[in-house]
């Protein structure tokens, strides 16, 4: 499950959720009560080559 952060507009609380996809965006926020929660845009999660190297060992000709 992806995570969500969220901030809240009354309170300046910044908060992380695991959601389904599907789910609906979070409105409530958990500190204060209020709904005057938005979600923040993220970097999302970056690729991560481990290993020997991807280049060399799966696309290079030999």
């Amino acid at each position: 499950m992806p995570t969500y952060d969220y901030e809240c507009s009354s309170c300046n609380s910044v908060i992380e959720l695991f959601q389904k996809i599907t789910d609906n965006h979070e409105k409530r926020c958990p500190e204060c009560g209020k709904e005057s929660l938005t979600r923040l845009i993220g970097a999302g999660g970056g690729v991560i080559f481990k290993g020997a190297g991807f280049y060399q060992n799966d696309y290079k000709n030999k």
